[in-house]
């Protein structure tokens, strides 16, 4: 089924909802680089780095490269010591850990904990451990939950980034995703007339190229009316379709004058 109306994305409206994106120990500056590109797509761009493993991190080569225009993101980001710094004005904590613990925060798919998460006035942040190592036990505990992304179980392991993307685009959604402009007018169906009219022209050219036997019709034209009827029609596409029909009649009609 065709939608009521076009939608143009334009113009985005980004919720003002603070959230913060921390990578905690991180060793590769392209990681950086990539989880900054995942956060821009998404509208964010609040990056914190506790103690990356390369002070310089974010004027690195690689690191620019791999944000892909996201320079804006690096610009911003703030390099601390601890994650205490890190987390200062932030009221919800979310770990993503890929192994649950035994012991500290429930741990629960993005797409469960952040839809009932984003209808709060919490200021939220989202905790990525070291590529090696993942989170600390202990900057797991503290948290309030630990975000669990659904994978296939013989091969859960992903990269920074694009853990980082799929976490930014769930957090997205869950903020509503971005407002589209509508066009004022709705697109048209054809109407039953229409319709009907042009069914029965494709029948006079079924039967004028030898497709559909008069007098041994069985089901062709009820099932072409139920095609047309799941396809819902546009004006402009029963104008196309009328005009391949009359196409394929007037060629039907030539080639029987030249035999």
């Amino acid at each position: 089924m065709r939608p009521a109306t076009i939608v143009h994305f334009t113009a985005p409206h980004i919720s003002v909802m603070k959230t913060r994106f921390v990578l905690i120990n991180t060793s590769h500056a392209g990681n950086v680089g990539a989880v900054a590109r995942a956060m821009k797509v998404m509208g964010f761009d609040d990056l914190v780095l506790v103690a990356p493993r390369w002070p310089n991190v974010l004027r690195r080569e690689e690191t620019i490269q791999r944000a892909s225009g996201a320079l804006n993101v690096l610009n911003n980001a703030r390099i601390v010591d601890t994650l205490d710094e890190a987390l200062d004005g932030i009221t919800h904590l979310c770990a993503t850990a890929m192994t649950p613990r035994d012991f500290g925060p429930p741990t629960m798919s993005p797409r469960k904990h952040l839809e009932p998460l984003a209808k709060t006035e919490h200021a939220v942040a989202f905790l990525f451990g070291s590529e090696r190592f993942g989170m600390r036990n202990d900057d797991v505990y503290r948290c309030h939950v630990a975000l669990s992304i659904p994978t296939d179980p013989k091969f859960g392991s992903l990269n920074l980034g694009a853990a980082a993307q799929v976490i930014a685009y769930e957090w997205r959604l869950a903020l509503g995703g971005f407002e589209g402009q509508r066009d004022d007018l709705p697109v048209p169906y054809a109407d039953a007339v229409a319709v009907r009219g042009m069914l029965n022209h494709w029948e006079q050219t079924l039967v004028d190229i030898g497709f559909l036997d008069p007098d041994a019709p069985k089901k062709l034209m009820p099932r072409l009316a139920q095609l047309a009827n799941r396809t819902q029609l546009t004006p402009e596409e029963i104008h196309i379709l009328r005009g391949i029909a009359k196409a394929a009649t007037k060629h039907a009609n030539k080639a029987t004058q030249q035999q």
